[in-house]
């Protein structure tokens, strides 16, 4: 029999490589230990540190190192090799002793087939298997093996990788690959039938399930490969166990159960046998909602070799929201992972970017998302919906919004969005840390290589949207040429943005000029302006002059970005002199003499001998640059005309997402009874006949409830792993899901003391989880309910108290607490649905009871306080009871809250509506109110 190389066989071959140097050396004179007399022995006592004995103790020293040293490196070897190489030594032990060994393997082997037959209610292990009930609390099932199945790309990050080539065959490969083109024996499906795995359970290893093991777990700890545990799967599919269970379901394993475990050295079965298919991973829970009998069509055909896990694919990325019913499509080979590392993101379409400048762009999404809800009317539709709001994001942007709101933060509350710490960041440095264009060293940069136009769009976007949340003196300014901003953008995109009427690209912000002598004369007219101010003032630099509070206004800083030129070289290189002190900052497309020249990647890496600052450049598409400049035209405040509240409404905001058809909302009351009621308007907060969940729920758990509450349709696993686990590897990410699932299961079973229910059920047909309705109530869901009933009556006492109870269910934003970027623009859906109802009650109370009216009006500005509509109302009101100075102190309010979204006024509707309040009060025939 064969015995694997044991640690004192280790450890006593480390001792022989240890020892064998110093006595080489005793052998051939080098090295003697010298006797050791009573006398010498007393002397040392009397006087123990003499120059002798320090100099033994460092040759010991030095020796004990060495043999750690060598230690170190036959464990490592070891190690090595026995995982490489399988390698294992072949002990002979004497007979006696075999046939000893022989006997007891018998004895185990007898008793283990001897087992199904005694378990009660099974007469054979290769009977009907039993059906598969809920386990009790001791025999709690685990069901965190992780799939098979590929996962989506990450959102808006994947960079399609070129097609690879096929690797070198490693030991790892070749094993693999024999595993999954060695036929399989078919399980026993029928009453008479010899089940071949019994045989080979006799003489393979077994192990006992614990707490937190799974299949994947399982093979990769006793078969060096995870990918093997199908293997575990058939080799025990069906067997009965102790516990009167049977394992049919590769996602459900007991504690305590005895799995065996075939031959670590996998061997091809013999040709003749059949091969079959094992449930695929895609399906993982189909057995708990339907028998194992409906698996089939997950299953390969016999006579077809079983597919092997493959890795996920980043070819097609999507969102979890926009193809929700699209199958993962099946990659042919591995390609790179689209994951953000530590400090920045690769883009869909072409190039990178550092978090700092994704920071810079999620909080001027942030603040579009602000403007968008001053602006939404408060209409009724036709019926309330549980789609989130647009994302001011494109599709290719996704990733930036997700990784850049992380990296930024949150703002002091929730109607003024975030600083992030880092103006103008351009890229990174060598130890990782943000670099701000402000910051750079010497009269300004020159941009050469394949990457200097893709670098130059990135940091004109990091310019633009730097401050674009603050006063607008604070903002930079960017000064460049027609010539080169064709250059940047797409071909024939249209001239519209940032000017203040919004009709071309020249205005405070940007400003587009005719040539690079027009681009140098402006600078030097900047330059001149900048000098005359630090003179009058007496101030050596304009930011000591910036700090001061005397002068007239701020100077913003300013950047040049002009492409490079000889003819205009002097000019350009007087301006650039004044850097530092003017807050002038020169970007030069090409190289130039005078001005420190970046040779730049087309990936954005600096490359060169001399040192720099910067190690590499946020590089950007034309089409990225393009989107960039769309939400800051949006997004930055500028005069409107606003929409009046007694103007019909030409579109309702924010609209529903469009991409996938409306999913109907389980119908709900508040006094609907379930086992489970689960709130996630507000903390997510789980509560049963007991009293709220406090421990024991993973914090995963709770985002996968939110999420299915947003979806009562069902999310695929993929599509939850995408959601909420962006940044990690889709397979490590599905399986968190899966295990945050089963979590979320096993603790409402336990506080409710019921098994049955399984609360989040799984649809094998469309691959789904959702939320079982008839055991779990859902806040939202309910409120959803309410205002469908009170928007669909034509009774306005059914009304008004349906959209009460609507108002009251609703106790704070969805999935509040939690910084999940998907979670942003549900919040802001629902809360829209709720602000329309407090209208509607205001509509109805207002006739008799225009002050309880008002105090709606009131409550909803407290949930939106940006919203222009609701703030109109509420003037109108206080307009028609005479009410003149509330009227004031409605519209001061209104300003002041609306100052933090990058010094937005009042529309010019709302200052009308103000001004039709404040007029003396004549009987004039045909007026509005």
């Amino acid at each position: 029999m064969e015995k694997r190389a044991s640690t004192a066989v280790v450890r006593a071959a480390t001792a022989v490589l240890a020892l064998a140097p110093p006595a080489l050396l005793y052998q051939a004179g080098w090295f003697t230990i010298g006797d050791l007399s009573t006398d010498r022995l007393q002397a040392w006592v009397h006087q123990p540190l003499t120059a002798g004995f320090i100099t033994l103790l460092a040759y010991t020293g030095a020796w004990l190192l060495w043999v750690l040293l060598m230690t170190a490196v036959a464990e490592s070897a070891y190690r090595y090799f026995a995982a490489r190489l399988r390698w294992h030594l072949t002990l002979h032990l004497p007979g006696p002793v075999q046939a000893l060994a022989a006997t007891l393997l018998s004895t185990t082997a007898v008793t283990t087939a001897a087992l199904p037959a005694t378990a009660p209610g099974h007469a054979a292990a290769d009977t009907d298997p039993p059906a598969v009930t809920p386990p009790t609390s001791d025999d709690a099932p685990i069901r965190d093996t992780p799939p098979a199945c590929p996962a989506p790309s990450r959102l808006g990050l994947a960079v399609t990788s070129p097609p690879t080539t096929p690797a070198v065959p490693t030991p790892e490969t070749l094993d693999s690959q024999r595993d999954v083109t060695r036929p399989t024996t078919p399980p026993a499906l029928v009453r008479g039938h010899t089940d071949a795995r019994a045989t080979d359970r006799k003489s393979a290893r077994t192990i006992d399930v614990t707490a937190g093991d799974t299949l994947w777990d399982l093979a990769a700890t006793h078969l060096d490969d995870a990918t093997r545990w199908r293997e575990i799967y058939t080799l025990n599919q069906g067997h009965p166990q102790a516990n009167g269970y049977a394992l049919t379901d590769p996602d459900e394993i007991h504690v305590g159960w005895t799995l065996a475990l075939p031959a670590r050295q996998a061997t091809p079965a013999p040709d003749s046998e059949t091969p079959t298919g094992h449930p695929d991973a895609s399906a993982p829970e189909a057995t708990e909602s339907a028998p194992p009998t409906t698996l089939p069509s997950a299953t390969p055909t016999p006579g077809s070799s079983e597919p092997s896990p493959l890795p996920p694919s980043t070819t097609a990325p999507s969102t979890p929201d926009d193809h929700p019913d699209e199958p993962t499509p099946l990659p042919d080979t591995d390609t790179s992972q689209d994951e953000p590392d530590n400090a920045g993101i690769a883009l869909p379409a072409q190039g990178w970017m550092s978090l700092g400048l994704a920071a810079a762009i999620a909080a001027v999404a942030t603040l579009l998302r602000l403007q968008r809800r001053r602006r939404a009317r408060l209409t009724v539709t036709a019926s309330p919906s549980v789609a989130p709001q647009p994302s001011p994001m494109p599709r290719s942007l996704a990733g930036v919004d997700i990784f850049g709101s992380r990296h930024l933060g949150t703002g002091s509350d929730d109607h003024r969005p975030a600083t992030p710490a880092v103006p103008a960041p351009v890229g990174v440095g060598p130890d990782a840390t943000e670099v701000s264009l402000f910051d750079l060293p010497g009269p300004g940069i020159a941009l050469h290589g394949q990457g200097a136009v893709q670098a130059a769009r990135a940091i004109l976007a990091a310019v633009l949207t730097t401050n674009a949340t603050e006063t607008a003196v604070l903002r930079p300014v960017a000064v460049t040429t027609t010539a080169l901003l064709a250059r940047l953008l797409p071909e024939d995109a249209p001239a519209v943005g940032l000017d203040p009427d919004g009709t071309a690209y020249d205005g405070e912000r940007l400003v587009v000029l005719a040539d690079t002598a027009a681009a140098i004369t402006h600078a030097e007219e900047e330059m001149i302006g900048r000098r005359r101010l630090l003179d009058t003032f007496d101030a050596e630099t304009i930011t000591d002059l910036n700090a001061r509070t005397g002068h007239a206004e701020t100077q913003p800083p300013y950047v040049l970005l002009i492409e490079s030129t000889t003819r205009h070289a002097a000019r350009l290189k007087a301006v650039a002199a004044h850097r530092a002190a003017l807050d002038l900052h020169s970007v030069i497309l090409g190289p130039h003499d005078g001005i420190p020249t970046i040779e730049i990647t087309a990936e954005g890496t600096v490359t060169g001998d001399e040192g720099h600052p910067v190690a590499r450049l946020s590089t950007l598409g034309a089409d990225d640059l393009t989107a960039v400049l769309a939400i800051l035209t949006d997004a930055l405040a500028r005069p409107e005309p606003g929409a009046d509240v007694d103007d019909p409404p030409a579109e309702t905001l924010p609209a529903a997402v469009t991409v996938e058809a409306v999913e109907p909302v389980p119908a709900q009351s508040e006094y609907t009874a379930a086992l489970v009621r689960l709130r996630v308007l507000g903390p997510v907060t789980v509560i049963t006949d007991a009293g709220p969940i406090a421990t024991g729920m993973r914090s995963g758990s709770y985002t996968v409830l939110a999420v299915l509450a947003a979806h009562p349709a069902g999310r695929t696993l993929d599509q939850l792993a995408a959601a909420l686990h962006p940044d990690v590897d889709p397979t490590a990410a599905v399986k968190r899901v899966r295990t945050d699932i089963t979590s979320a299961r096993r603790v409402l079973r336990a506080a409710t003391g019921h098994d049955e229910p399984m609360f989040i059920v799984y649809d094998p047909a469309t691959g789904r989880y959702q939320l079982d309705p008839q055991t779990v109530t859902v806040d939202l869901w309910q409120m959803l309910t309410a205002i469908d009933q009170g928007t669909s009556s034509d009774d306005e006492t059914t009304t008004l108290a349906a959209l009460r109870r609507a108002t009251e269910l609703h106790a704070g934003d969805f999935a509040e607490g939690h910084d999940h970027a998907w979670a942003t623009d549900y919040a802001t859906s629902y809360r829209h649905q709720i602000l329309t109802a407090y209208a509607r009650i205001a509509e109805i109370l207002e006739p008799d009871h225009p002050d309880q009216a008002i105090a709606a009006l009131e409550r909803a500005a407290d949930l939106d306080p940006v919203n222009e509509e609701l703030h109109q109302r509420i003037m109108r009101i206080h307009g028609r009871q005479r009410r003149p100075d509330a009227v004031r102190r409605t519209l001061r309010r209104l300003e002041e809250r609306l100052a933090d979204l990058g010094d937005t006024e009042p529309s010019q509707a709302t200052r009308r509506v103000a001004e039709r309040q404040l007029r003396p009060i004549t009987p004039v025939s045909g007026a509005r109110p």
